[in-house]
């Protein structure tokens, strides 16, 4: 038998969501097979979690009073304009920057935390 595998791509593209929950949970039992996506169990390695982060995220906590400080800071440090950094400094806890180093964490947080800002690096 011969295997067309794009005709088989063209019916999933013209089945129904339904449709194709059934085939995968037909197909699940049919081959036993599960279609969920692995989990991965924290603690697992053993190792301290903290040694093997390499990038942070940095969250402002509190933006402390000399908000106006805090907007200009949030503005050197991502590039926003004006009414975003606003945005961010006046609805905190929210994330300044995402996927971080180390290094560049602790330099943000040390210049939030200049104008009064409470910053957590997570």
């Amino acid at each position: 038998m011969a295997f067309d595998k794009d005709a088989i791509i063209d019916s999933l593209k013209e089945a129904s969501i339904s449709d194709l929950n059934d085939l995968v949970k037909a197909i699940e039992e049919e081959f036993d097979v599960s279609a969920s996506a692995p989990v991965a169990v924290a603690g697992a390695a053993g190792g301290d979690a903290a040694a093997a982060k390499d990038s942070y995220d940095v969250e402002l906590t509190e933006s402390g009073d000399q908000k106006v400080k805090a907007i200009k800071a949030v503005r050197d440090i991502t590039g926003l304009g004006l009414k975003d950094a606003k945005g961010l400094v006046d609805n905190v806890p929210s994330i300044i920057k995402e996927g971080v180093s180390e290094d560049e964490a602790n330099d943000m947080k040390a210049k939030l935390e200049e104008v009064g800002g409470v910053v957590t690096l997570k």
